[in-house]
């Protein structure tokens, strides 16, 4: 079983071996970890540019990663199908390459991870990039190593053992499209190791004034050393094909490993006859060493540099950091604690709800705060049964058949308290025992729920276009829909009775079954609507349509069966005539019986209703209103066709027409927050052609909300998910396909704002204003990213534009579109919680947002952003909206609370420690004094 060691340098010296002449060890090195996790020998190991992962290979064929902090296993790679000899890190800090004799080199993309990464946020974060097989096919496997190297501007990776027809070479991978077409051939036996020098080299002296007088600089090359079977080390540059300087025979054996100094300047060769030799180059002799900041350079169109590797700028800037880095430390060790069985620090922390039911320690208060409830001693005295119960069972005899007394096994995971460590999936009202009322569950959306399921793949909508010239539309929407006939031809709705239309009786179908009805006709349309540039399907008239007032409570019952019962809820019932002359009749119920009733002159197509009013709209493009008692809140609303969809949400009132118009009403207010809104900007009218044959299909309305503060929300089956601002008066965009692809935050599998609270730094809220205003707008950003997850894999796209965005990524010039994309995603995210008042999404997805800019060294959007979460502490600015305002909260958050929480997560990062340090001193943080940590209590974002 292969091991690898980590050793520590002690202080002070090791006294004199006993028996020996020999001088003590000048250092003291100590073994601090050791780390199994190969099956077989180790053959070689990586530290990655930030020192966050450790990556090892060896003869099991399997790759394993190492946290660089706690070192613990992250993650096992078995790709390979042969023995793996060789591994290399990309300086920019993006990708690593391993080498096999399975005859390829694989990449591998990667994240770097947070200090207190663990296996299940590993998950996703090594992706196969690409396998490399050509320069390899038909080399041999006598090596002992294949160690390959990544050049210090990240261009080249250079591949040892491989072959150019029948000789020997190295191979050369070039990053863009990971092509092989360049061999460095020049050794008479099969290559071991190649070793990129750590530098840059100047091919010509440089000008020390060049700078000054502007004149360019020389050229820049890498150095490239290699060794193998043939005893030879060989140094090459990239300036040239042929090699720059041969030594042969420096060893009697094979050559095995080769080192530069950091300078660039000197290397060292390991040989299987167990000696080190050393090739010091003269200044010149190799080229003009460039400066450190030339490989930044290099490295920043990857979107990688040295960033997080330089030296503090003073004392402040150390205790920044490590006042940021302690409470990450903390979080992995807690962690570790809970995955061994250590409930002590957990029991002080507050019970997790679950599906909105708390656990029964916890009661409810009148003020909205939870007190402790007294500890049980029934409870007590069932803990010291139990105990007495498994120490029964341990000290248990049996007989065996030959007479002899064994002491019976006990099963490990029974000798505990019955519960597991790992965890485990709750449900409703499982976890307590006692009645427990909770109007907060653990997730919240603050958006209408429909009754009235719209049809598969949404609402059908029609384009009169803008555009004269005609665009070519996508594929899904170019298939005209398929004609459907019926199988037995027309089926008659009414017939003619004694007493005038009856409905026609049901003939029984070949199964037996007879249905019900779901529509007695369809609407009455005028037509006028033809020529509307947008036009939606109307609703069939229904014989009965039934809407009950969700309460949205649970019962007092805890218990499985009686928490998922539907509770008793008051029913808008519906009904519409056959005759088109009858009026037509609703009426509220409750358990049957009956509360109010009315009648309306023209068939019902759509119900709302809420707790504050209920809402009917008719065939005729009226809406009518009631109290919850039955009284008429308003005069009919005249519109001006058919509604489609009609939502209610508090006192919210929303109704969207056959023409594409958005009504919203307040009906507490009796007003409306804005005119009458067209869904034509979202169905991509500008995009759309102005056919003269008739209208063009666009994408189906799958949904229309309202949340708590009015605004509308709308998802299309494209899978875009849109709002309406109020301020703005326009349609903006919040959730799309193009984030789905390119974006590194989006989560395939579950994008809630619970999946996303893993690991990273920030303040823990303080005393929540107010349960209402802290709900609003919530889950609405996770909820329309599901929603496109869903409708992009429902369309089969996603593995076409995947490959698209994989192949755009090797051009020239893309090498940084992920890490754009993805920071792009963010802003995009804490525009829209900002915009919708989302208080805890703005507050999660921002410092998702300052982690991920710290670690991408973007130094002036970092200043932009602490200089906008100021605000009006310090600075006088015009008066405005959003980033903008003098206000002191900044959606619901306190300004000074957020800008600590962004300090904080910065303040490890040592590139930003002139401006973090400054905004520290600015709130006063005594960074020095360990007393103050009140502010760093609960921080946690996604990495």
């Amino acid at each position: 079983m292969g091991q690898i060691c980590y050793q520590e340098q002690r202080s002070g010296m090791l006294t004199r071996f006993s028996g020996t002449n020999e001088p003590p060890p000048v250092e003291n090195w100590k073994t601090y970890k050791r780390l199994v996790g190969h099956d077989n020998d180790v053959q070689d190991l990586a530290w990655s540019p930030d020192n966050s992962l450790l990556v090892s290979v060896g003869l099991d064929s399997k790759i394993v990663v190492w946290s660089g902090h706690t070192f613990e296993k992250l993650k096992t790679l078995a790709v390979h199908q042969s023995h793996v000899k060789g591994i290399t890190f990309d300086p920019a800090n993006k990708f690593f390459a391993t080498a096999s004799d399975d005859r390829t080199v694989k990449i591998f993309r990667y994240t770097a991870p947070a200090p207190n990464a663990t296996q299940h946020d590993m998950v996703n974060n090594f992706i196969l990039e690409t396998s490399i097989s050509v320069p390899f096919k038909h080399s041999p496997l006598t090596t002992y190593f294949r160690r390959c190297s990544w050049s210090p501007d990240g261009n080249h990776i250079a591949a040892a053992n491989a072959v150019n027809g029948p000789v020997s070479s190295i191979a050369i991978i070039e990053r863009t499209g990971w092509d092989s077409e360049i061999n460095l051939i020049g050794h008479e036996a099969p290559t071991e190791v190649c070793m990129f020098s750590p530098r840059l080299f100047y091919t010509q002296k440089p000008d020390e004034n060049s700078n000054a007088n502007g004149a360019a600089a020389p050229g820049l090359v890498t150095v490239i050393a290699s060794a193998g079977q043939d005893k030879t080390l060989t140094i090459w540059n990239t300036n040239t094909s042929r090699p720059v300087l041969i030594i042969q025979d420096i060893a009697s054996k094979s050559v095995s490993d080769l080192a530069w100094t950091p300078d660039g300047q000197t290397v060292f060769a390991a040989s299987l006859d167990g000696g080190v030799i050393a090739a010091q180059f003269e200044t010149g002799e190799l080229g003009w060493v460039a400066k450190s900041e030339e490989n930044d350079k290099a490295l920043q169109k990857y979107g990688g540099s040295r960033k997080g590797m330089g030296t503090a700028e003073d004392v402040d800037g150390l205790h920044l950091e490590n006042h940021s880095k302690e409470k990450e430390l903390r979080g992995a060790e807690s962690r570790m604690g809970a995955l061994m069985g250590d409930t002590g620090p957990v029991q002080k922390e507050t019970a997790t709800t679950t599906n909105g039911v708390k656990p029964a320690a916890k009661t409810a208060d009148t003020n909205g705060t939870a007190t402790p409830a007294p500890p049980e001693k029934p409870e007590e005295e069932s803990a010291d049964k139990t105990a007495e119960r498994i120490a029964e069972l341990k000290s248990r005899v049996t007989i065996t058949k030959d007479g002899k007394k064994r002491v019976a096994p006990l099963l490990v995971s029974s000798s505990g308290t019955g519960l597991s460590s790992l965890p485990q999936a709750q449900l409703v009202g499982a976890s307590s025992t006692k009645p427990v009322q909770s109007d907060t569950p653990q997730t919240i959306l603050d958006l209408s729920k429909p009754y009235d399921g719209l049809p598969r793949g949404g609402i059908a909508a029609m384009l009169l276009g803008n555009k004269r010239k005609a665009v070519i539309v996508e594929g899904e929407e170019e298939e005209e829909p398929s004609a459907k006939h019926a199988a037995a031809g027309p089926v008659p709705i009414v017939v003619n009775g004694v007493d005038g239309l009856e409905p026609a009786p049901l003939s029984t179908p070949a199964h037996g079954l007879v249905p019900t009805p779901e529509f007695l006709r369809p609407a009455v349309i005028s037509p006028n609507i033809a020529y509307s540039h947008v036009r939606l399907a109307v609703p069939k008239i229904r014989s009965h349509i039934l809407r009950p007032l969700e309460r949205g409570v649970l019962q007092e019952e805890t218990n499985l069966e009686d928490a998922t019962k539907v509770p008793e809820n008051v029913v808008l019932e519906a009904k519409n005539p056959t005759h088109v002359r009858e009026p037509a009749r609703i009426k509220a119920t409750k358990r049957g019986a009956l509360l109010w009733q009315d009648f309306l002159p023209r068939a019902i197509i759509l119900v709302a209703g809420s707790k504050h009013f209920w809402a009917a709209a008719c065939e005729d493009g009226t809406l009518h209103t009631w109290s919850p008692a039955g009284r008429r809140l308003l005069n009919a609303i005249m519109l001006e066709s058919q509604p489609v969809i009609l939502e209610a949400r508090d006192s919210w009132l929303l109704c969207v027409t056959a023409v594409g118009l958005c009504h919203v009403y307040n009906i507490k207010t009796m007003s409306s927050p804005h005119p009458p809104v067209s869904l034509a900007p979202i169905l991509d009218i500008a995009m759309t052609s102005l056919s003269p044959h008739g209208a063009t299909p666009a994408p189906g309305v799958t949904s229309a909300h309202l949340n708590s503060s009015g605004v509308i929300v709308v998802t299309l089956s494209n899978g875009d998910g849109f709002y309406y601002s109020t301020s703005l008066y326009g349609w903006q965009r919040l959730s799309e396909s193009w984030w789905a692809v390119g974006s590194q935050y989006w989560n395939s599998n579950d994008s809630s704002v619970s999946a996303l609270q893993t690991t990273a730094v920030g303040p823990v809220s303080g005393a929540k204003n107010g349960e209402g205003e802290a709900n609003v707008s919530a889950g609405i950003i996770p909820y329309l990213e599901r929603h496109t997850t869903t409708e992009f894999l429902l369309k089969g796209r996603a593995y076409t534009l995947q490959r698209l965005v994989k192949a755009l990524l090797a051009r020239d010039g893309f090498e940084n579109f992920e890490s754009s994309v993805s920071i792009a995603h963010l802003e995009n995210r804490i525009a829209g919680a900002l915009a919708l008042g989302a208080r805890e999404e703005f507050r999660l997805y921002l410092f998702m947002y300052a982690k991920r800019i710290g670690a991408e060294n973007q130094k002036t959007k970092v200043e932009e952003l602490l200089n906008s979460l100021i605000g009006g502490v310090l600075r006088d600015a015009d008066d405005g909206e959003g980033w903008f305002s003098k206000q002191d909260k900044l959606c619901g958050w306190d300004r000074k609370d957020l800008l600590q929480g962004v300090v904080l997560i910065l303040g490890k990062f040592r590139d930003l420690h002139r401006l973090t340090v400054q905004y520290a001193r600015i709130l006063d943080m005594t960074l020095g004094d360990e007393e103050k940590e009140t502010t760093e209590e609960g921080m946690e974002v996604e990495d």
